[in-house]
C-alpha cells in the first residue's frame, strides 16, 4: 500500500467514526432529542415569548456553528454530534411552525418535507450509489446525512402534528401509532431480512413523530390531551438524561482505546 493509500484509508475511517454506531444508546439519545425538540422550540416560543421569527434565527444560527465543528472534527466526538442532532430538532420543528405560521396547511407542510426528503434520497444515490451511514467517508456524504436528517426532522414534527392535532387523534394515540410502525420495521428487519438500509432510515424517520408526540404528551396541559408537566420540566429532564447519556459514551470512547492499546502483561516463567 503506498503513502497516498494509507492516508486516504485513514482519512475514512475518522470519517466514518464521526457517525455513531447505531446502538440501543443511539436510539435512546435520538427519541430523547427528538422530545426535547419539541419542548425546547415550545418553551423558547411560548414560554419565554421570545417570538417565532428571533427563536429560529437563534436557533439556526447556533445549529449552523454546531454544524461547523462538526464538519471540522477529525472523528467522531459525541458531544458535538449530539449537541447538532439536539439543534437540528429544535431548528426542524420551528421551520414547520414557521410554515403553519404563514398558513401553510399540516397536510401541505408534510407532503413537502416528504418530497425534499425524497428528493434528497434520490440525489445522495445518485451521487454516492449509497445511503448507508457507515459509509460517511467524505464531506459530500455527510452533507447529505445532515440535510437528510434536517428534512427527517422537519417532516417527522409536520406528521406528529397532522396526526395529533390536524386530525384529532391526540398524543397517546399517535405515540402508540408511531411507536407501533417502529416495532413493526423491527420485525421486518430481524424476521424477515428487510433492507438494513432502508430499516434504518424508516425507523429514524418514524421516531421524531414518536418523540414529539411524547413531548407534547408530557408537556401539554390535561384539557389539552396532556400530563400538564410543561415544557420546562420535560424539557429539563430529558436533557439532563441526554448529557448523562453523551458523557457515559465519551467516556466509554476514551477507555476503549486505552483497553486495546494497553500491552498485554509478561507471562510469569517462574
Amino acid at each position: 500500500m503506498t503513502l497516498i493509500e494509507r492516508a486516504d484509508a485513514l482519512s475514512a475511517r475518522q470519517m466514518l467514526n464521526k457517525v455513531p454506531d447505531v446502538t440501543a444508546i443511539f436510539w435512546i439519545i435520538k427519541v430523547l432529542a427528538t422530545t426535547v425538540g419539541e419542548t425546547a422550540a415550545d418553551y423558547l416560543n411560548v414560554t419565554l415569548n421570545f417570538g417565532l421569527t428571533g427563536v429560529s434565527l437563534v436557533m439556526s444560527v447556533l445549529l449552523l456553528a454546531a454544524l461547523v465543528v462538526q464538519f471540522r472534527a477529525k472523528r467522531f466526538v459525541p458531544a458535538v454530534y449530539w449537541l447538532a442532532i439536539v439543534l437540528i430538532s429544535v431548528v426542524g420543528t420551528l421551520i414547520t411552525d414557521n410554515l403553519i405560521e404563514l398558513g401553510l396547511p399540516l397536510a401541505a407542510t408534510t407532503i413537502a418535507f416528504a418530497l425534499a426528503l425524497a428528493t434528497t434520497f434520490v440525489l445522495w444515490f445518485r451521487s454516492e450509489r449509497t445511503l448507508s451511514i457507515h459509509s460517511i467517508t467524505t464531506t459530500r456524504r455527510e452533507t447529505y446525512y445532515w440535510l437528510t436528517v434536517l428534512f427527517t426532522f422537519a417532516l417527522g414534527t409536520a406528521t406528529g402534528d397532522l396526526l395529533a392535532e390536524g386530525l384529532n387523534l391526540g398524543y397517546l394515540a399517535s405515540l402508540a401509532l408511531f411507536a407501533g410502525a417502529i416495532l413493526a420495521v423491527s420485525i421486518a428487519y430481524f424476521a424477515f431480512s428487510l433492507n438494513a438500509v432502508l430499516a434504518f432510515w424508516i425507523a429514524y424517520v418514524f421516531t421524531r413523530p414518536l418523540g414529539a408526540s411524547t413531548g407534547d404528551l408530557l408537556a401539554q396541559s390535561p384539557a389539552d390531551g396532556g400530563l400538564g408537566l410543561g415544557t420546562t420540566v420535560t424539557s429539563v429532564i430529558f436533557l439532563v438524561v441526554i448529557l448523562a447519556l453523551v458523557v457515559t459514551l465519551t467516556v466509554r470512547q476514551r477507555l476503549i482505546p486505552a483497553l486495546v492499546s494497553a500491552p498485554e502483561p509478561a507471562l510469569n516463567t517462574k
